[in-house]
């Protein structure tokens, strides 16, 4: 039998999370043992023996008349002290390394990419035959802080055709699409300011966010893109400094942004000078470009970013940032900083494999592999009363409400003991408002104990309901 945790030893935790969440620093004055014992609703003398034995420790200091300070050096960075605590089915580090750490043989509807035989196989061999051709410096040197010029002359073209004007000046490569994110933050934000994401959004925002120490405001996603009247409520309640989003094809939802949306989003960000980051992951998985917000503003306020893991390879690590031209200044440098030149043979690869005659023909195929695979699916959760939220035009996801009353966390758990890893909602809600939603991967949902495994968990939760 668990032991109970006392009242004395809940304050020294309280205090421990402060620390290692960086809350408390280093020569931070700890609340007074009044102002302690009325927040956390325990007796004075709680706090007082609390405080004595934290710095018995040598976690605390006390100084004699001036109160207690946190001691020692500044504490490693513990994300997961860093919120609110989740289970770990929910917690957005916990799904990640479920889907990358286990067993090949475990199945992962949960997970975020095609399977690899879904992959440019065939292309991306041709590319890497003729990279290990090239000359000496392509396969040993550094890379140019802006990252190979041809490749960035494409995705100028490739951007043109979805309405974005980018000069290839206005473009810089990176390591990959998170790594551009992370960069927009160092070079954008500072511990304590405010980011807008949408409710729910790809969990990793939530994840790499919470490094950066900054507070996260979830606003409502609908079927059309975020609730407008509550993205203006959240600009005039938090002034955040930045809005972080998918264009195109939304994760884990599916859905589009409409153009009406669109506009009235942009006169908020105009209104308000709010800097926008919209990650476009999902471009070529689109038969019909959706509007894109850097299009209509002209990348004034508004910052594209991309990469390639989804179509052409998870492996071959290359993403980039389109932005206005004094910020891809800026952001080179606080790239030198930080990774220097960057890799070469990445951006080569990826520019052979994008040129390649069969990459369109390619993408082609798999835009009708993944309409038949989402139809596929949709008709197998149905059964098991598992309902879309809507029927995306595009993507590899399906955004689902399970049977009512069911909590999709506990059924993750089911289903990861039976070799199955799923990813349900509340990873991907800052509110934790989405406990009976799940996403499903439909290019990772062809084997039938995917189904089997998950009717076991729903019927099992139905019956303990």
């Amino acid at each position: 039998m668990a032991r109970t945790t006392t009242r004395i030893e809940q304050v020294m935790a309280h205090v421990r999370a402060g620390i290692a969440s960086r809350t408390q620093v280093p020569g931070t004055r700890l609340p007074s043992v009044r102002a302690q014992a009325r927040s956390l609703a325990v007796s004075v003398s709680t706090v007082v023996e609390a405080y004595e034995r934290l710095a018995a420790e040598g976690v605390i200091t006390p100084r004699p008349g001036a109160g207690f300070y946190v001691a020692g050096p500044v504490a490693p960075l513990a994300l997961t002290q860093l919120g609110p605590r989740l289970d770990r089915e929910v917690d957005p580090l916990w799904v990640s390394r479920q889907s990358l750490e286990t067993d090949p043989s475990v199945l992962k509807p949960g997970c975020g990419w095609l399977p690899a035989s879904w992959m440019y196989e065939e292309g991306l061999r041709r590319a890497l035959r003729a990279q290990a051709r090239a000359p000496s410096c392509e396969l040993v040197d550094y890379a140019t802080p802006t990252g190979d010029p041809a490749l960035r002359q494409l995705l100028s073209r490739r951007m043109a055709a979805i309405g974005i004007e980018a000069a290839p000046g206005q473009l810089m490569l990176t390591e990959s699409g998170t790594h551009a994110i992370d960069l927009i933050c160092r070079f954008l934000l500072k511990p304590g300011d405010t980011v807008l994401v949408d409710d729910p959004c790809y969990f990793n925002f939530h994840a790499l966010l919470k490094a950066h120490q900054v507070q996260v405001v979830g606003v409502p996603y609908t079927p059309q893109g975020p609730d407008v009247a509550l993205f203006a409520q959240a600009l005039q309640a938090h002034s955040p400094r930045l809005y972080i989003t998918n264009s195109g094809t939304h994760n884990p939802t599916g859905a589009t942004l409409s153009p009406l949306v669109a506009h009235r989003l942009l006169k908020l960000i105009d209104q308000s000078g709010l800097v926008t980051v919209e990650d476009d992951i999902y471009a070529d998985f689109e038969s019909q470009p959706a509007p894109r917000l850097a299009a209509f503003d002209g990348l004034a306020r508004v910052i594209h970013i991309g990469s390639f893991s989804k179509t052409v390879s998870a492996s071959i690590r290359c993403g980039y940032i389109a932005a206005r031209p004094d910020w891809i200044d800026g952001l080179i440098d606080l790239k030198l900083a930080t990774t220097f030149g960057g890799g070469r043979l990445a951006a080569d690869i990826i520019l052979k494999t994008l040129t390649d005659s069969g990459y369109r023909k390619h993408m082609d195929a798999l835009r009708l592999r993944l309409a038949r695979a989402r139809d596929e699916t949709a008709t197998r959760l149905q059964k098991l009363g598992v309902k879309p939220w809507l029927k995306p035009e595009a993507g590899m996801f399906l955004w689902c409400r399970l049977p009512q009353g069911t909590d999709a966390a506990a059924v993750a758990r089911s289903c990861l003991a039976q070799g199955v890893v799923m990813a349900p909602g509340n990873a991907f809600s800052q509110s934790l408002s989405a406990g009976d939603f799940m996403r499903f991967n439909v290019s990772q949902c062809a084997d039938d104990k995917v189904f089997g495994v998950l009717a076991r968990a729903l019927a099992v939760r139905n019956v303990s309901a």
